[in-house]
């Protein structure tokens, strides 16, 4: 039996690890000694150098591996080691010095502009009620880049069609006023006229065919549903809207600090993020149009 599979009998005999964890370690595990056999031939794990990991972790890099998953990698072959130290078979750790890459940001994933251009302006709502409020959901969301909560408690008396703005209650109960473009008052308008027919007066704008207040598994539908037709991410959620929403604004010059008072958070960093992606829009341009880019 060789060393990785007394560590792996080790694991299992600790009950400490999920089957889904034994079997990480069993991979990465597999992994690392496929590389050093085609490397170096056989080895000894007695052996092994820092140098040989740390080239094994640029290769990982290098095809294609996520910082994420290299970090796992490198995390199991370090608690083989201290296995192999416990055991008295090494006496030092050739992966102590190993420096791991740092895991990336997730960035907000966002649906471009010229897809929820198609969305709003080419009819693909029906004309009914539930048409009629779809869009209207779609158009708020995207329009204002308020949250999913803010959007399903929103008041008729919230709305200033005047004006052109709504009021919303965010979270910790901050009050804020959003505006939103002036093209979707139509959307409003349209949306009074048919409710009014079709389940009377409620004090909660957005409602269900039969007068109620829209709950949120509706509203997550709807948005999948109408962003499926023009998009296919993975991601069809309310929140990605409000990404849409922020990226949109940066992306079109506007002031970081007047996006963070829209979107409603309590400090910059959280709207920060969204700085990253318009930088990446920056560099995909600097790419096609700079001639050694």
């Amino acid at each position: 039996m060789s060393l990785a599979d007394d560590f792996l009998k080790h694991l299992q005999f600790e009950k400490r690890y999920s089957n889904h964890t034994l079997v990480a370690y069993k991979t990465d595990l597999g992994q690392f000694v496929q590389f050093m056999n085609e490397s170096v031939g056989g080895f000894d794990f007695k052996e092994v150098t820092f140098k040989q990991i740390r080239k094994w972790e640029v290769h990982l890099m290098e095809n294609g591996n996520s910082s994420t998953s290299v970090n796992r990698k490198i995390s199991t072959l370090k608690s083989f080691y201290k296995f192999l130290m416990i055991q008295g078979i090494v006496e030092n750790s050739p992966v102590s010095l190993v420096i791991t890459p740092k895991n990336g940001k997730k960035l907000p994933v966002f649906v471009p502009k010229e897809k929820l251009d198609i969305l709003l302006d080419v009819g693909l709502f029906p004309h009914d009620f539930e048409g009629v409020r779809d869009k209207l959901i779609i158009s708020l969301l995207y329009g204002t880049g308020i949250r999913l909560a803010e959007l399903k408690n929103l008041t008729v008396q919230n709305i200033d069609l005047k004006e052109c703005t709504i009021k919303v209650l965010g979270k910790r109960n901050k009050e804020r006023i959003i505006p939103y473009p002036k093209s979707i008052n139509s959307d409003f308008e349209e949306y009074f006229k048919i409710q009014k027919e079709i389940c009377g007066f409620n004090r909660f704008l957005l409602l269900t065919s039969s007068g109620e207040q829209v709950y949120d598994k509706l509203i997550y539908r709807v948005v999948n549903k109408y962003l499926g037709m023009v998009t296919t991410m993975k991601k069809k959620s309310p929140h990605t809207l409000r990404h849409s929403f922020a990226t949109h604004l940066l992306n079109n010059g506007a002031d970081l600090n007047a996006v963070k008072e829209l979107l409603g958070h309590s400090n910059l960093s959280a709207t920060q993020v969204y700085t990253h992606t318009t930088f990446e829009k920056l560099k995909e341009i600097y790419k096609q149009a700079h001639p050694r880019g």
